[in-house]
């Protein structure tokens, strides 16, 4: 790809962020552990554990929840493209790291609106040399626009996994649910639905939390476990097993990466955001999660 296909320079893009407001990509970076964030975004974080310490569970979980459904599609069902959209940061583990691991030829595209995402996507696009990545610089809402441009890379004559992870809680009406009929119309037979969403009714916490996040700038939508399933029944989708289910309950294999820890005078003095990366998110309960997930394949 020309080094000049993702549009203006990285540094061009970072010099037009905002760092003053948080933003959710690099707040989710920072739950997740993550280094592309700014100090709003870690009080923003940490405003947001302040009502709920394990909070970041539900970040962990749903990006661990991503590793595991990838692995699923490729390793038992063959599949070999995927369109992720609301790609957000880039991190050690992205869609095409997995599954050209085990399937090399398979190819990606990553979609996000996100200057943010866009400063780094050059990230995404380090695909093996059988493989193929492509980035679009496309809003979730222009599904049109989004399947145009993913044609270059992927055969929509082929199943096609549609990932929306953790996305559509930005979506706040019932535009939501026509945009995913819109994405799995122009999809083939035996096609995927990957989806994972922030949940309104698992934890009475969350709302606290999200009401945190909003007091800061950033606004979410949260839906019940009927309203998330309902991205499935009104396309005619049934869910595979174990179906609609918060997240670390789906297929948990206890397999997240956990780095090793620091040196325990250096743990000591890291606060509690800066110990996040090291919790081993196998130690979790019900009530530390609050985002359902599920997986379908189309007819």
């Amino acid at each position: 790809m020309p080094a000049d296909a993702l549009g203006p320079d990285p540094a061009e893009l970072r010099s037009k962020i905002d760092t003053t407001k948080a933003h959710p990509a690099r707040v989710y970076d920072v739950l997740l552990g993550g280094k592309d964030n700014y100090p709003v975004d870690r009080e923003a974080a940490a405003a947001a554990l302040a009502h709920r310490p394990r909070a970041f569970l539900t970040a962990r979980h749903n990006r661990d929840f991503l590793r595991r459904a990838v692995t699923t599609l490729v390793a038992e069902e063959g599949v070999q493209q995927f369109l992720d959209i609301g790609t957000g940061l880039p991190t050690q583990e992205n869609v095409h790291d997995l599954a050209q691991r085990i399937a090399p030829t398979s190819r990606v595209v990553y979609t996000d609106n996100d200057p943010i995402v866009l400063a780094h996507a050059r990230a995404l696009l380090t695909s093996g040399p059988e493989g193929k990545t492509d980035y679009l610089d496309a809003d979730l809402r222009d599904p049109a626009r989004i399947l145009h441009e993913a044609a270059r890379t992927l055969d929509f004559g082929r199943p096609v996994a549609v990932m929306l992870v953790a996305v559509l809680h930005f979506i706040e009406d019932e535009s939501a649910y026509d945009v995913v009929s819109r994405l799995l119309a122009a999809v083939p037979s035996g096609s995927w639905l990957v989806l994972s969403h922030l949940a309104e009714d698992l934890n009475p916490h969350t709302a606290k939390v999200v009401q945190s996040f909003r007091e800061r700038g950033l606004d979410f939508v949260l839906r019940t476990k009927d309203e998330v399933e309902r991205f499935f029944t009104d396309n005619g989708l049934r869910p595979v097993a174990p179906g609609i289910v918060p997240v670390h309950r789906w297929r948990p294999d206890h397999a997240a990466p956990v780095p090793a820890p620091p040196r325990p005078e250096h743990f000591a003095s890291l606060d509690l955001i800066d110990r996040i990366k090291y919790h081993d998110i196998n130690d979790v309960a019900d009530d530390d999660v609050s985002v359902y997930a599920g997986l379908a394949r189309t007819p």
